[in-house]
This record gives C-alpha cells, structure tokens and sequence, in this order.
C-alpha cells in the first residue's frame, strides 16, 4: 500500500470494496433456485425448467431462476384478477400504509438492495447506492400520497384492473417501482415480468411485499424471457399493459393486442440530443456528458448520446472532454471508486462494439479512455465520436453503450434541426446561461423530458416518457396516475348495435328518389389546406337522406386525399405556436359565424338524418354550445410546477401533438364532429378529419363557417368518403401523430395496428356507443387531456 505523502501527490486511488456478504449469503441459502411470487407465495423452482443469471463484472453464476411458461402466467393473472376487488375496494388510506411500508422497508435495506443491483446489473456501487435505490424508495413514498389523495383528486376515475407489466434490465428495482407503485395505488393489482438477465432484486421486493403482508395476489411476479413477456401483455386477464423496452418490441406489443381493449403505455428507446451553446459553463457541461453517457454504462434510455456543440467552442470542449474521460474510471463496480462498471452481458458488450465498429467504417473518429480493462468481464471503455456524418449509423441507432456522437452546429435553428433530426423523442438536454435561449430550446426540441443545464435528472413527482417512437404515456406525476386508472363513463359504455356496413358507391342510380329541389346544383368537396378540393379520385357519391331520397353528392376520398391534407396540416404548424388566447377567440368566432346559420344547419339536420325540427335544434344548440366551451377551455387547461426532490422548477407542459387524424361516427353528424375536431384545435392541433359517411354534408357545410372565421388553412383539414378505409390511411400515415377513431370494433383493431408503424398514440371506441348529448361522454376534461402531451421541463432553481 502506498505511503500517504505519495498519494496525496498523486491523488490515486486506492481499492474500496463494498462488502457483498448479506447477498451472497441470501444467494446461498437459495442455491436450488428462486421460483415464481404467485398469490403471496413463491413457487418452488424445484424440477422446473430454469435459466442462469450471471455477474456481468466477473461472469460468476449468482442464482438460477425459473423459466416461465403460459401456465404459470396463467395462475399470476388469475391470482390478480382474484385480489382485485377487494384491493380496489380498499380506502385509499389502507393501500397507502401498504406503499409506506414498503417504501420503509426498502430503506431499512438500502444497502442490501444496492449491492445485489449491482451484482445483478454490473453497475457501479455509488449508483445504486445513492441514486437507484433512494428513488426505488421515493417512488413508493410518493405513490403512497397518490393513494390517499385518489378518491378526491382523481373523482370519476377508477382503477383499470390487472396490469400486465414489463421491465427492462438497465434499472432493474427502479424500473418496477415505476410500474408497480402507481398501479397499486391506483388500486389495481399486478402481474410483473423482470428482465431475463437481472431478476435478482424483484424477487428480493418480492420478499418484502411478503414481509409488509401485502395481500396476497396483488403483486404478482414471473420469470423468463421474452416468450413470458408476450404471453403476459397477450393474456386475455390483463387489463392493461405498461412495457419499458426497445421500440421494436413496443411495436410488436401494439400490434399483438390491438383491438383487445386493453389499456397500454410504452417508454420505449431514445437517442437524446445533448446541445452545448458558446454561452454554456463549459466546465458544468463536460460533467454533464459524464452523466449523460457515461452514467449507467450508457445502458440509459434518455442518455445524452448526441453531443451538439456550437462549432466556436467545439475544438476547446472536445479536448476538455477528452481530458475528462481519461480520469474516469473502470472496473469492478463493487470498488466504491469505480465511475463506470460491466455492461449487463457479453451480448450487449458484442452489440456496441459492433456499433463502434461500424462507426469508424463509415469515417468516425474514435476517442475513447486510455484505461487498462478487467480480465473478465464485460467491459467497455469510455469514448465518443467526432467527424460522424449525422446520417451514420452511430448518430441513428440507440448503441445503449457508454459511447457518444458529437456533431457542431452555428445557430438555434441548426440546433433544433439536428436535435429533432430522429425518429425518437424520449429527452433533451440544453446547456447555456443565456435562459431566453434555453427556453425557447425548450419549446421547440421534440422530446417528452428537457433538462436545461443538467441531465439524467429523474423523480416520481415528474413524468417521464417520450414523443414519437420514444413511445406515448407517462410514468411519475400526476400525469403518470393517469395511465392506471380509467374514466367511468368510459369504462360504462355499451356497443353499439351492429349495423348494415355502408360502403359509399360512386355508380349512378336511376331508381333513386330525388329531394324537390329547383336550385343550383352544388358540389360538396374535400377541404384541404383552407379550400375546397376536388377528390383526387374524381368519384363522388350520393347522400341518401330522410325518406331515402338523394339530398347531394360527397366526393370519395383516397390516400392521396389523405396525403394531401396530412401535408396541409403539417404546414399549419404555427397554430400550435399561437397563444392559447388567440386561439379561443377564433373558436368564439367560429360559434358567433355558426349560430348565424342555424336554420340552415338545423334543416340539413333534419333532411340528412330524417330526426324532427325540436331534434335538430337541439343538436346545434349543443353542437354550438361544445365551441363555446372550448373556446373557453383553449386558455384554461394549462400544465403544472411538480414538487420534485431537486431544486428545480419542472414544468409540466402540455403540448399538442401536432397532426391528428379523427375519425366520426354516423349519429349526431354535426354534433359528433364537432365533439371531436374542437378539443383537438383548441389545445392546438391540426386536424385530417373524416366525417360521418352516411352524414357528410354537415362537416361539407361547416368548412364555410372555417372559411369566414379566421382558421388559418390547413388547421382543420376535412375528406369524405368510406371512414375505415380512410382511418387506414391516417393510422398507417408516419406525418400523424395522433389519431382518434368512433367506429365499429374491427375498425378500432384496424387503427390500433396500423399504429404501430410509427407509434402514434391512438383512442379508439372499441364498438361502444357514447350519448354525444351527455355532457360526461361528449365533452369535458378527458377529451382535453388526450388531445395533449406532456412536456416535463426542468429549470434550475436556487442553490
């Protein structure tokens, strides 16, 4: 050992190891195996089919663990669906002492959590310690508050059901406390699938769900690979199903359960920009690369893997960054001194070094930690990339690896192009001391979390989630609450009764009955961009009303109809950028120029849907009513300021998704139309909407009250014709963000599928019938909420 005059002039360090004993002893107790936690008791492992899980710093085998199969998923689901009712019947104050007790016992054994998460994961202790398990622990903290507080703050919700839940390996223990926390709060019970590689401290929760005598079903965890995962998320006893993972398996869980009615949240991969102004504290911002990339092994959804730097200062912070990853250092992520530990298996370690292969082939240059590695072990050493083209394969695909990309820009507008420049949308982070600049970065970056002069910054009172195909939902807040829990006047409605499908026909017909008409002949069109368009197609059809007789002609819309209006949309981006009370005075203005027409929309009425005068007259007091209350709500459904553990301000900004494709039902065509369009425009929106095929004439009227009402063109966008033939056209298309479908239950499964192209979030009816004249089921907060993301921001502020 060396003396002390010579360390302090050397500053090395010497081994600090932390003591593993507590695990390994509880791993040797347990040398037969762990089996399944199923109905408040684990199953035993013994003659069953079994799988290793091994230390990735020095490859040991640490426990053998149950393989599950299709029955014992079986049994956990049952096992839930049993506990739920009394569960969810429980004061919210009972199941809250169950979540503080469980948030005390994870911190009366921090410790031991720590270490088996390292072991399990190959993490560095000092991360564990002081970052994963302090959070495991606050997660159940907070939801504890949420459980006490649902009843009243969350009045005509209720609990799903049974949550069907799917982590991944990179924050094993944290990863399930997102997920069960706020489900069992919500009053829901559970059925968990760890990931295959590190299950160790599930299985030791398990235990202390146990220990607290939560009852027994209401957590319920099964082991295995991904075959466990898809019988659990496809298991007809699963009412909702929330997955952490790569995008490529998210989109295959869209698509497995599509039209099932289950409830679903993925946070899915990323590939965060990470920009770096002239302005920024250079010094704050190479440590801030350190926990962007180098935090976690890189093994980090929302890492900062792409550096942008503002070319006047890119050579000097290069060389700062080099100078700083040469003190990191690597090893045994036991020594209390390791910054960097073994990424979580040879498969991995094999997966980025072939990612940094292939950079360097296509003209990166490589920088990377001059560091002597383990022996065993797999271990990665520290680096980022210069000269990388942004187009390069290392620049696009998520490594998952302690390996960034930096990239220089001149302006914001450069900046925001790079940033934006991905197919995902998870994070941000923007570093400069200039906090107009920082802001409007802000503002304009697509992603679902910034951090402004920081990164990697993460709390339960904050959501968390991405834009994109960084997935849709939230986990943590308020907003996170929600994904658990489901409207009551939802969750009550009947289907719809079935009716003759209707498929429009561009044939003439000879025998129809002609409405007395006399006048001019007018052609309905599409609306497109603000004006009228011909139907690409040049197929029109005819508009049967009351006492089956043609009333008018509305032209038959195909995908490039779709297209053409999607790009309209695209182009009104500015209308999500207007203040939210400029906005409501154009929807204000929009019911002013409707109610001046009246008679002629409530005779429409009457002569398309064949209901009586007091019937029409009805629906347009109640279509006109629904603008003026969103008008009203245009500048009233704000965001929030989450009370996080940080000094920070975090902002929960709800923004608009951007493109949206609706879809209306046949009954009540005005009123359902504008049931739907009006909460889309007012949080922002842009809508493609398809209005009702048996009814179109009400939406082909209404674009002239567009027309004399200030929408700019393009913001609501309106095509005819056959509804599911149309919504796949939406749902495959990648420029809509969002789509909203009231149709038959094939069509809904249709949407749903379709969706998974790009991940774009969808609500779909399911077949059910919804009272357009009910205040509960035709307007409100819910429409509101699901026409919006949140944007969690988060500002430093004070010391």
């Amino acid at each position: 050992m060396g003396q002390i005059k010579d360390i302090l002039r050397t500053m090395d360090y010497g081994p600090a190891p932390e003591s593993n004993v507590d695990v390994q002893n509880w791993l040797d107790a347990n040398e037969g195996g762990f089996g399944h936690f199923i109905n408040g008791r684990f199953v035993s492992a013994e003659g069953r089919k079994t799988f290793a899980v091994h230390n990735p710093a020095n490859e040991r085998l640490l426990a053998r663990v149950t393989e599950g199969s299709a029955e014992d998923v079986d049994a956990a689901v049952k096992a839930a669906r049993a506990a739920f009712g009394k569960w969810s019947a429980l004061p919210g104050h009972e199941r809250a002492r169950y979540l503080y007790a469980i948030a005390r016992h994870i911190q009366k054994r921090e410790r031991f959590f720590s270490v088996l998460e390292t072991m399990d994961n190959g993490k560095p202790i000092r991360e564990t310690r002081d970052i994963d398990i302090p959070l495991v622990a606050r997660h159940f903290y907070h939801h504890a508050g949420w459980a006490e507080m649902v009843e009243s703050e969350f009045e005509g919700f209720s609990p799903v059901g049974v949550c069907g839940q799917v982590i991944p390996w990179n924050f094993p223990l944290l990863m399930l406390a997102w997920k069960i926390a706020p489900a069992l709060a919500a009053g829901n019970t559970v059925v968990l699938k760890p990931a295959e590689l590190t299950p160790l401290s599930a299985i030791a929760f398990a235990e202390v769900c146990h220990e607290v005598g939560l009852p027994a079903g209401v957590v319920n965890i099964v082991h295995g690979d991904g075959a466990t995962g898809a019988a659990i998320c496809g298991h007809a006893g699963v009412d909702k199903v929330a997955f952490t993972g790569s995008t490529e398996v998210g989109r295959i869980i869209r698509d497995q359960i599509a039209g099932s009615g289950k409830k679903l949240s993925l946070e899915l991969g990323g590939k965060s920009p990470f920009i770096v102004f002239e302005d920024a504290d250079m010094d704050g911002a190479v440590e801030g690369v350190v926990d962007a990339i180098w935090f976690n092994q890189g093994e980090v959804c929302c890492a900062g893997s792409r550096i942008l730097v503002q070319e006047g200062i890119a050579p000097r912070f290069y060389e700062k960054l080099r100078k700083r990853m040469e003190t990191l250092r690597v090893g045994d992520p036991l020594d209390k001194t390791m910054d960097v530990g073994a990424l979580v298996s040879p498969g991995q370690l094999k997966r980025v070094a072939g990612l940094v292969e292939q950079g360097k082939v296509e003209g990166g240059t490589l920088w990377q930690a001059p560091v002597t590695l383990p022996a065993k072990g797999s271990f990665f050493a520290p680096a980022f990339f210069t000269e990388v083209d942004p187009a390069s394969t290392v620049c696009e695909v998520e490594i998952f690896g302690p390996v960034a990309t930096t990239t220089t820009f001149r302006t914001p507008d450069e900046a925001i192009a790079l940033a934006n420049n991905t197919r995902y949308g998870l994070a941000a982070s923007v570093w400069s001391e200039n906090i107009n600049l920082a802001l409007d970065m802000a503002a304009r970056v697509k992603a679902g979390v910034v951090w402004i002069n920081s990164t990697n910054l993460l709390d339960a009172g904050a959501g968390f989630g991405g834009y994109r195909e960084s997935g849709f939902g939230r986990e943590g807040g308020k907003e996170g609450l929600y994904e658990y829990l489901v409207a009551d006047w939802e969750k009550a409605l009947p289907l719809a009764k079935s009716e003759k499908p209707f498929k429009p026909s561009a044939a003439p017909d000879g025998d129809a009955k002609i409405a007395a008409g006399g006048g001019i002949d007018r052609t309905a069109k599409n609306y497109v961009g603000g004006k009228q368009a011909r139907p690409d197609g040049g197929y029109s059809y005819s508009v049967v009303g009351k006492g089956g007789q043609v009333i008018g002609q509305a032209g038959i819309g195909n995908r490039k109809d779709i297209r053409n209006a999607v790009e309209a949309a695209a182009k009104a981006g500015s209308w999500g950028g207007a203040t939210a009370h400029n906005r409501a005075q154009v929807l204000y203005y929009l019911g002013e120029n409707l109610d001046a027409r009246r008679g002629e929309f409530e005779e429409l009425l009457q002569a398309s849907t064949g209901i009586g005068a007091k019937a029409a007259t009805a629906e347009f007091d109640l279509s006109l009513r629904r603008i003026f209350y969103y008008a009203a709500q245009a500048d009233k459904y704000d965001g929030a300021v989450h009370a996080t553990k940080s000094r920070h301000v975090t902002l929960a900004m709800n923004e608009p998704w951007g493109v949206m494709g609706i879809l209306c039902p046949d009954e009540a065509p005005l009123l359902s139309f504008v049931s739907l369009v009006l909460p889309a425009i007012a949080m922002g929106n842009r809508v493609v909407a398809v209005p009702s095929t048996r009814h179109p004439l009400l939406a082909t009227n209404f674009y002239q009250i567009l027309d004399t009402s200030d929408v700019p063109g393009g913001v609501v966008n309106i095509v005819t014709g056959e509804r599911d033939v149309l919504a796949k056209t939406l749902a495959d298309h990648d420029e809509v963000d969002a789509i909203w479908y009231v149709g038959t239950v094939e069509g809904s499964a249709m949407v749903e599928k379709a969706s998974s192209g790009n991940l774009k979030a969808a609500w779909v009816n399911h077949g059910r019938q919804r009272d357009w004249a009910s205040q509960q089921q035709g307007q409100g907060r819910d429409y509101l909420r699901r026409a919006v993301q949140v944007k969690n921001i988060w500002v430093p502020y004070g010391e």
